[in-house]
């Protein structure tokens, strides 16, 4: 019987030949943390009598999720994470700098076949790269800085194969919101998801993103996709290091196999207050809305900014709506001044904000008041989520949520198109 992709990555890593449901120790190519997980992960590996981390060269800290910081407090832990990483000779991101999980891949931290854990939930986003990712705590990180290896369970996989194109108007975000509505939340738990299809390949690789970083809220452990041109003329663009693509084998032994034809896909919302409400933009056009948001590790990329633009150009976000935007990473936001992006977004009335996770964590920038509606691009709309449990969120991509800010009301942004 042949092998799932997370059977290659995870034997590989462990040098035993192992199967779904197998308990193995592996070597990690690399590990992060962000500063929401970093100081617990320091303050637990110095716990473990840990001295040196295990390799400098293959870990790195992000200040992301607070940055600039909103208090002493967190001033104090970001005070901490750089006194680390100076003793360490560990690389640190500093306030903006970005989104860990758009930072780490453009600095070429992850190659096809790695072996990569974080600690954020969102880890899972590197699989886009052919990698196997996923989220630990802040404890199991600090095993790995202390040792370089960690234990991990062989998952079972689920392969979804996505047929056909994604017409006009509807993008990766709506696509990772359709499956989500088709799998639930939990209708992957502690599996991994291998993606592919004619709609899978003919995708970008920052579209591909946006689609593994949401396995996680299908309850998966890791979201992957085989290797193809386009994810190798990314890899070289953005790493030296070498890689070799990792191929499930045509008998490898799948949990089911879901296939889905998405050509006449529509955009699609996911509703307050779980990310599996999903609804096709037509069930729920017309809701009135106070606040949009473009940004975040999931839809904040360059192609997501070029795409509100798009939208945006010589119109102007309703008077009563505000629209926050945070590029993901302070290099998306050079490239989208240099484009005429930011400026296409500042004249419609948008507000700008440092490159960061503030927004959608809700720790700073754009908290909405109790009893307002959000239009996002973020990965989850829980009760809480974006620092307010009395508001409510609704989830979309990046042209829905500009068409949204644009008439005041959830959108179709197909007519934009």
């Amino acid at each position: 019987m042949g092998k799932t992709i997370a059977e290659k990555i995870l034997s590989s890593h462990s040098g035993r030949d192992v199967r779904a449901g197998d308990m193995v120790l592996c070597e990690v190519d690399y590990a992060m943390a962000q500063d929401g997980t970093a100081p617990l992960a320091i303050q637990a590996f110095k716990k473990m009598g840990g001295g040196k981390v295990f390799d400098e060269g293959r870990f790195a800290l992000f200040i992301d999720h607070n940055a600039p910081s909103p208090s002493k407090e967190v001033s104090s832990l970001h005070a901490l994470m750089r006194k680390f990483a100076k003793e360490q000779g560990i690389k640190l991101y500093d306030v903006g700098e970005g989104v860990c999980h758009v930072v780490g891949p453009e600095e070429g931290w992850v190659v096809a076949g790695d072996l990569v854990v974080g600690a954020d939930s969102h880890t899972c986003t590197y699989g886009a790269l052919n990698a196997f990712s996923t989220g630990v705590g802040s404890t199991d990180l600090a095993a790995v800085l202390y040792s370089g290896k960690l234990w991990f369970k062989v998952p079972e996989s689920i392969r979804i194969v996505c047929k056909g194109k994604l017409p006009p108007g509807v993008y990766a975000k709506d696509l990772a919101l359709y499956l989500m509505r088709k799998l639930s939340s939990r209708g992957a738990l502690y599996k991994c998801i291998e993606f592919s299809g004619e709609a899978i390949s003919s995708l970008s690789i920052e579209a591909r993103f946006t689609i593994a970083n949401m396995a996680m809220e299908m309850g998966a452990k890791a979201g992957i996709m085989e290797g193809d041109e386009k994810t190798e003329r990314w890899l070289k663009k953005h790493s030296n290091r070498k890689f070799q693509f990792v191929k499930p084998d045509e008998d490898a032994s799948y949990e089911k196999i879901l296939e889905y034809e998405v050509s006449e896909l529509t955009p699609q919302v996911a509703r307050p207050h779980t990310v599996d409400n999903v609804a096709s933009v037509t069930e729920v056009e017309g809701i009135p809305i106070q606040q949009a948001f473009l940004g975040t590790c999931t839809n904040g990329r360059l192609e997501d900014l070029r795409i509100a633009a798009q939208i945006l150009r010589d119109r102007k976000v309703h008077p009563e709506i505000r629209f926050i935007v945070a590029p993901a990473s302070r290099r998306i936001y050079i490239e989208a001044i240099k484009e005429g992006i930011i400026e296409v977004l500042l004249k419609a009335g948008a507000a700008i904000v440092s490159p960061g996770c503030g927004c959608c964590v809700g720790t700073h920038n754009g908290v909405p008041s109790s009893g307002e509606n959000v239009i996002s691009t973020a990965n989850r709309n829980f009760k809480g989520r974006m620092g307010n449990p009395d508001a409510f969120i609704y989830l979309a991509s990046p042209a829905t949520v500009a068409a949204s800010a644009i008439e005041g009301r959830i959108a179709d942004p197909r007519r934009y198109i």
